[in-house]
């Protein structure tokens, strides 16, 4: 009697039901952080409204490394892991032997499809360098091959991690002005995609304007504020043109859709036929449909966080995303047999010049200006004839043929740099990647450095800007990637089968994203993970769960 009081006791505490959802659909919206949502919130009423009322709703949830950007953000949201384990520490590394920036899922041997070669093999095109499984890997493994792993998104760097190895990612390219793939994934487009394409529907933008979705008197602040930027011929105030200044459409008008808020509806459609053409949600073996929105991050850099053009984009992407859940509950049968996670790859930093207006320490950061001044102080300081600086945000490759042959202690040309930086206006800190791991972590920052490094990809010196420092080699718009909350801390939303709604504000690592939906997907956790599931989001009993 007392065994089977025991047994029933450990049942109950288990998920709501061994039987998984059909389909988990997983949506990222590029530069979404907490302060941005909650300041918007009371003006939702769709979409992002219907999650967080009807789902668990964390709103402080952290990514511990030290540089949130798209790439590595939505790698640890897929991965359960940090930079250090996935492999994926920012959107470009260094060729060292190029001595330049490249796309970090740079494959020359698997080219995008259906772009010009000069530049199919030159952009973001296979998951090669991801380093560490995916949910949807686990998800694909546990099967057999028989669920169905899809993502799509206006930028392939999101696309890509968030497919995984093994799933299949899609993309808006703003050259050819389609959703395209690569031949890691296929050697053809699936059927689905031809005619999604053959619709034609980023050129049907093309005389049409970007205008604000709700009376003017709902935004706050200004249309024009200084320092915003003007995107693909967008222009800084409202109405925004969509022609891209040109005759007919184009690279340069297709860019312009990608950095407006209509950007969200041509992805929805896009996933909508995703949905349709690969019959996801359709059997009781669990799909996985994953969805990025890129356009939020274009208003971000371009308009800062504060513009309208970013609240107005929120307002239309509260609407899109209603129309997207509503086609993933018809493809899987009823809500009882989704799950949904939201989230975001990182947050972002105000335009610094309004901060400075409110009397905060804050400027903008050239930090790529420092770079010839600091190899003039190595050359000078060791005698080296050719030594060549190269900044990839926050790394600091140091190359050159005296370094690569051994003329010098590499080691202390590497902590000489760190010295000189760590001297420089705006600087935080510099290490020196010989240091990264044994400095002693006075102000806890040297932490999540260390979750960013990856050896061979990572610089030869890291370094961090002092809070409210944004980098930027221009005089316009804004940017993101430092520890700081403003970068780090960005909203985490699950619902549907075996949630329990609620709102939860205990902060989280963005590592337990991924082992949570595991286990909302009765899934083993991804291999590489860091995190662990939730237990306050999930449902006891027969039966309970929280749908959106």
């Amino acid at each position: 009697m007392v065994r089977t009081l025991a047994l029933a006791l450990v049942l109950v505490s288990l998920p709501a039901s061994a039987k998984p959802p059909r389909l988990a659909l997983f949506i990222s919206v590029d530069a979404l952080g907490t302060d941005l949502l909650l300041r918007t919130r009371p003006k939702l009423k769709s979409g992002l409204r219907q999650l967080i009322d009807g789902g668990a709703f964390h709103p402080y949830c952290r990514y511990e490394y030290a540089s949130p950007r798209t790439a590595p953000g939505h790698a640890t949201l897929v991965t359960g892991a940090n930079p250090w384990r996935h492999g994926v520490i920012d959107n470009q590394v260094v060729d060292r032997t190029k001595a330049k920036p490249q796309p970090v899922f740079l494959d020359a041997a698997h080219p995008a499809l259906e772009v010009p070669l000069a530049q199919a093999t030159t952009i973001d095109a296979s998951p090669l360098p991801l380093m560490a499984e995916t949910v949807g890997d686990r998800l694909r493994d546990t099967t057999a091959g028989r669920a169905k792993v899809v993502a799509l998104s206006g930028k392939a760097r999101a696309a890509i991690p968030m497919a995984g190895r093994l799933g299949q990612a899609y993309w808006f390219d703003e050259t050819v002005g389609k959703f395209v793939t690569g031949t890691w994934y296929t050697k053809e487009f699936p059927e689905w995609l031809k005619s999604f394409n053959a619709r034609n529907l980023p050129a049907s933008y093309f005389t049409e304007q970007w205008t604000l979705l709700l009376p003017r008197t709902e935004y706050t602040g200004e249309d024009e504020r200084p320092f915003e930027g003007d995107d693909a011929n967008l222009g800084r105030t409202f109405p925004h043109p969509l022609n891209g200044g040109l005759q007919a459409p184009g690279p340069r008008s297709y860019s312009a859709l990608a950095g407006s808020a209509f950007s969200n509806d041509v992805l929805v459609q896009a996933a909508k036929a995703a949905i349709a053409g690969e019959g996801l949600g359709k059997d009781e073996v669990t799909d996985l449909l994953a969805v990025s929105f890129s356009g939020t991050d274009r208003s971000f850099h371009t308009y800062g966080p504060h513009s309208w053009e970013m609240q107005d984009t929120l307002y239309r992407l509260d609407r899109a995303l209603a129309e997207l859940i509503t086609a993933a509950e018809r493809a899987a049968g009823g809500r009882a047999n989704l799950v949904i996670v939201l989230s975001a790859d990182h947050g972002g930093a105000a335009v610094p010049e309004s901060w400075a207006a409110q009397g905060v320490d804050a400027r903008r950061l050239n930090a790529p200006a420092l770079m010839e001044p600091l190899a003039q102080e190595l050359r000078t300081r060791f005698a080296l004839t050719e030594i060549t600086t190269v900044l990839e945000e926050q790394n600091v490759y140091l190359l050159g043929k005296g370094l690569e042959a051994g003329k010098v202690d590499g080691a202390a040309v590497r902590r000489a740099a760190a010295e000189w930086l760590a001297r420089q206006p705006g600087i935080a800190l510099a290490v020196a990647r010989d240091d990264l791991f044994t400095a002693p972590d006075m102000a806890g920052m040297l932490a999540p450095l260390r979750r960013g490094y990856y050896p061979g990809r990572s610089g030869d010196v890291l370094f961090v800007q002092k809070p409210f420092h944004v980098l930027s080699t221009q005089q316009i718009g804004t940017n993101h990637g430092a520890p700081y909350s403003y970068d780090q801390v960005v909203p985490v939303i699950f619902a549907g089968k075996g949630v329990r709604a609620g709102t939860y504000m205990n902060e989280m690592p963005m590592t337990d994203v991924a082992p949570t939906l595991a286990a909302l997907l009765e899934l083993g956790m991804p291999a590489s993970a860091e995190g662990k599931p939730r237990t306050e989001i999930f449902a006891t009993g027969r039966g309970g769960s929280a749908a959106p």
